[in-house]
């Protein structure tokens, strides 16, 4: 799966859009090109986020998508997702592996910290992401990482490379250009007018896009 792991990854935002409007915006930045989507929801609403994350596994089933889950591994499973993304106080990489199976896709947040990054890898981690790089609407107060570390870690880490945090399609560029395989958006996709036509945007950035 790690060969997948490279375009536009979308984030759902759960706080603008629930159930049936989810399942739409996220098909629209689908059609627009977009190869991964994480489902994202901190509430401690069950019975929704497993209605909305079925449903969206299933969309991205039907258009050979990764779809990841943040943070829950019991939520991961029920659906049988691709895998999942783990924050660092989100539990341990090894035990998601070892209840995920080896086929699993496991991402980690490594903020602005290539040091945590090359404990991910080592633990296991199919891809490493990095950021606040711009201030973020989602997580204002986040963790600022620079393009030197991008760099940087490009050199040194032989797993894909997430960026996140504020990105917009005028900053996609130098984001890839210093060695972001994935970008991770919410806003700049969600939030327009256009949810294809952003994503469309963001897509056409990389030369194997269709």
């Amino acid at each position: 799966m790690r060969n997948r792991l490279h375009g536009l990854y979308v984030i759902t935002d759960t706080v603008q859009f629930k159930r049936e409007a989810l399942v739409r915006v996220v098909a629209e930045a689908i059609a627009g090109g977009a190869r991964i989507v994480q489902y994202r929801d901190k509430s401690d609403d069950s019975e929704r986020r497993l209605a909305e994350a079925s449903a969206l596994r299933t969309l991205t089933l039907e258009h050979e998508v990764l779809f990841l889950i943040n943070d829950d591994l019991d939520l991961a499973e029920a659906v049988a997702a691709d895998g999942v993304h783990l924050g660092r106080e989100d539990g341990a990489i090894e035990a998601a592996r070892a209840r995920l199976g080896t086929e699993a896709v496991i991402g980690a947040s490594c903020y602005n910290s290539l040091e945590l990054a090359g404990d991910a890898v080592q633990a296991g981690a199919d891809y490493v992401a990095f950021g606040a790089f711009f201030p973020s609407r989602t997580k204002p107060d986040a963790a600022v990482a620079s393009m030197a570390l991008l760099i940087e870690a490009k050199q040194k880490l032989n797993v894909p490379i997430c960026a996140i945090g504020g990105i917009t399609r005028d900053s996609a560029p130098e984001l890839i250009s210093a060695g972001a395989d994935m970008l991770a958006v919410i806003s700049a996709v969600f939030s327009a007018t256009d949810i294809e036509a952003a994503a469309r945007d963001f897509s056409t950035l990389w030369p194997s896009a269709v």
